[in-house]
């Protein structure tokens, strides 16, 4: 009378979940195989990203105001700047500690690569073509990359990391 106890542990579910096993067993055999392969990785990336600009463009996804065409002009035509100070220390005193990776290039690689598939394949469905206005798209941006970043940013301020420098009193070899 116990033998039906094996039919009942095999539900309707297992062939799809022996499929899905299968799936993400072959997903791993190709992420294994193409690791070595750097420059091919990266290359294939910016082929979808390339694929995803020409998607973008053919559905006319962009719609360009032409009221920020007079800002552009006048930020090219601001451009110029003069040059960055050097990373390295410039004085004996100063400590050269550089900046440490904490997100290694594989894993970059692996979530720029499916953000975009995932990106390109929602630009097929109508129901993600929800219409937005440009500045609060950029505001939500921002805040989310300071939300995300605010422990690493903490991090740079703290060990003085800091890709900018505001309100330097002196710059060297300037001849004052």
């Amino acid at each position: 009378m116990m033998a039906s106890s094996d039919a009942e542990n095999s539900g309707p579910m297992e062939p799809l979940a022996n499929h899905l096993a299968k799936a993400r067993r072959q997903y791993q055999q190709w992420l294994d195989r193409v690791t070595p392969f750097v420059l091919y990785r990266w290359l294939g990336t910016a082929g979808l990203l390339a694929l995803f600009g020409l998607r973008i463009v053919f559905a006319q996804g962009p719609k360009f105001d032409p009221s920020v065409q007079d800002d552009i002009l006048a930020d090219d035509m601001e451009g110029g700047g003069d040059g960055a100070a050097s990373p390295l220390p410039s004085q004996r005193d100063d400590e050269f500690r550089p900046f440490v990776r904490r997100l290694p290039e594989w894993q970059f690689w692996l979530s720029a690569t499916r953000a975009t598939l995932i990106a390109i394949v929602c630009t097929f469905f109508v129901m993600f073509d929800v219409p937005v206005y440009w500045p609060i798209l950029v505001v939500y941006w921002f805040v989310l990359f300071l939300l995300t970043m605010r422990r690493q940013i903490q991090h740079m301020i703290k060990y003085k990391y800091i890709p900018f420098d505001f309100g330097r009193k002196a710059r060297y070899g300037s001849g004052r």
